[in-house]
């Protein structure tokens, strides 16, 4: 059964995918007994105010894992990476090291979480989330010509080696590759242009990415969709990247680095490994930074 409404006082509030004790998203993070009703989540989600914020509660068989769901401060998500991340740095502060199942609406995955393993000292947490599967598909031209208009770019901006992609990690993505770090800075939309492209096609973030070298990429993700100009650390839109790069043949050697919210003031960092295995899950970690109340 739903539990009763819940105050904002039980909503930790973690940035995941922090650049060392600085940066990262933040991500809202509810556990409790049982999940309360739909409305009421997306009630908390709305006044937290991050891109999104996840509810966790156990399963009734203990062995089944946790049942989580999340909301942007406008709608339900299938599936978020950052907050999956933020999610087991809390259930490893609440409940110990380890790797927890996790039930979403449309897959059953896994996020590890460590405490105090972080690289640049203490008060970080490692964690780590196995992605539900992947897939990709070339992307409709009328759709990349829409795409280009919304945020001013020319098609002769585009990277030729990437080409426009549909890829899906969990939620699906939108990915357009630029040719220089000048090109993806300059990314600008406004926002209620962007929810309608986003929400006629299905997306949940568009992936802007330029690539540094093979292994080291920058990426920005506009997040209309939930009502969000941009996030600074997007695990999913990362998951599904990779499993994009991995079905184009792009040389990762199994794993890739990725920069983000740079622009933003909030330089995030994520690392993804995967092998060749179309369609396989991707391992996406990185440290996550218990924050204070607003």
């Amino acid at each position: 059964m739903p539990s009763s409404p819940c105050s904002l006082d039980a909503v930790q509030r973690i940035a995941a995918f922090s650049d060392g004790t600085q940066g990262g998203n933040p991500a809202g993070v509810w556990i409790g007994a049982a999940l309360p009703d739909a409305a009421e989540m997306g009630r908390i989600a709305h006044a937290v105010g991050y891109s999104e914020t996840a509810f966790a509660a156990p399963q009734d068989d203990e062995e089944a894992g946790w049942r989580v769901r999340y909301f942007s401060p406008e709608s339900e998500v299938p599936f978020c990476g950052h907050a999956t991340i933020a999610l087991g740095a809390a259930l490893a502060a609440s409940h110990g090291d380890g790797v927890y199942k996790l039930v979403l609406n449309d897959a059953a995955i896994t996020v590890e979480g460590r405490r105090g393993n972080g690289p640049d000292g203490a008060g970080l947490t490692s964690a780590a989330l196995q992605s539900p599967p992947t897939r990709s598909a070339p992307a409709p031209g009328a759709m990349v010509e829409e795409a280009l208009a919304l945020f001013g770019y020319r098609a002769t901006d585009l990277d030729p080696r990437i080409p426009p992609g549909l890829a899906h990690g969990g939620a699906d993505h939108l990915v357009l590759a630029l040719r220089s770090r000048a090109l993806l800075a300059a990314m600008r939309y406004e926002l209620d242009a962007g929810r309608r492209f986003m929400r006629t096609h299905g997306l949940v973030t568009v992936v802007l990415v330029w690539a540094e070298t093979a292994t080291l990429l920058h990426t920005r993700n506009p997040f209309a969709s939930g009502g969000v100009y941009e996030d600074p650390a997007t695990g999913a839109g990362t998951a599904a990247l990779a499993g994009y790069l991995r079905d184009l043949g792009w040389p990762h050697g199994g794993a890739i680095d990725i920069v983000q919210g740079e622009d933003m003031g909030m330089r995030s960092r994520l690392h993804a490994e995967f092998g060749v295995e179309k369609g396989g899950s991707i391992r996406v970690s990185g440290t996550a930074r218990f924050m204070a109340h607003d």
